[in-house]
């Protein structure tokens, strides 16, 4: 199969709506936090890195993803923010961490378990982990794309698609940090993205959720777009076009932001 790789400008063109999780994040962070040592995890096209530098300009930023396209995009950012090939499902800093974010990058790393304790025990003391990811089993979305993906020609190349994680119950991140971290806050909230546009919920997730699907069928042009096909009438029936010529998508997401104990003794690792 050939590996999936993003589109930053598929990507994108929901920038309004994908980037408002991440504000909604960033405005949790706490208003005493005053970083030295800052990670982006996933850092996509690197938005969030530079506003995370002009934020803190006296701060090491950096910036993580695995994806050669997005890391151009973020290479060719003016700030001064240092860019690092990875995956965050490995990555272990050489220093300990005052502020780590992941933004929608998270639900595409396996163990959980594992991971979100790992991540913690980077955190210097007062370190805050701040965490926004999609919550993948409830989205119609999401459904619509199984029922299609598994009834065509394309079955059975799709029928080995990975998929992200489901994440935990916030319960389970919860119980996972509080043995590490003097605050964890957890929340849940469902967006109602008002998209416009021809096949907007299709478009939505050809930029990130369908990448693995079109790397499947990527070299056969005519399968893809006859899948492609396919999944936007069932899109269409899914979300109609309301009165207003909007198509209105739910998309729920679960936050995290846990602070590390400040008494807390940094290490780079668990």
């Amino acid at each position: 199969m050939t590996a999936p790789t993003w589109d930053p400008v598929q990507y994108d063109r929901f920038e309004a709506e994908r980037d408002r999780a991440a504000l909604d994040l960033l405005v949790r962070l706490p208003s005493d936090l005053e970083p030295r040592v800052v990670w982006d995890l996933g850092c996509g096209t690197g938005r969030h890195a530079a506003l995370l530098k002009r934020r803190w300009p006296e701060a090491a930023v950096h910036g993580l993803d695995l994806d050669p396209a997005m890391m151009d995009a973020c290479r060719a950012r003016p700030e001064d923010v240092t860019w690092a090939d990875g995956d965050v499902s490995t990555w272990a800093p050489d220093h300990a961490v005052d502020l780590i974010l992941a933004n929608a990058s998270l639900h595409w790393a396996p163990d959980h378990q594992t991971l979100f304790p790992r991540l913690a025990a980077t955190l210097a003391g007062g370190g805050v982990l701040a965490v926004q990811m999609p919550l993948r089993a409830e989205p119609l979305h999401h459904r619509v794309v199984a029922r299609v993906a598994s009834d065509g020609p394309w079955a059975d190349r799709l029928a080995a698609v990975p998929t992200p994680a489901d994440p935990l119950p916030p319960e389970g991140y919860h119980d996972l940090l509080v043995p590490i971290c003097e605050e964890v806050d957890l929340w849940t909230t469902t967006y109602l993205h008002e998209l416009h546009g021809p096949d907007p919920v299709l478009e939505w997730l050809k930029g990130a959720g369908l990448r693995p699907h079109l790397a499947a069928l990527a070299d056969d042009p005519e399968l893809s777009r006859a899948f492609l096909s396919a999944l936007g009438r069932a899109l269409s029936d899914a979300f109609p076009v309301r009165a207003s010529g909007a198509v209105l998508l739910p998309f729920p997401r679960l936050f995290l932001v846990a602070r590390r104990a400040r008494r807390a003794s940094a290490c780079a690792g668990p």
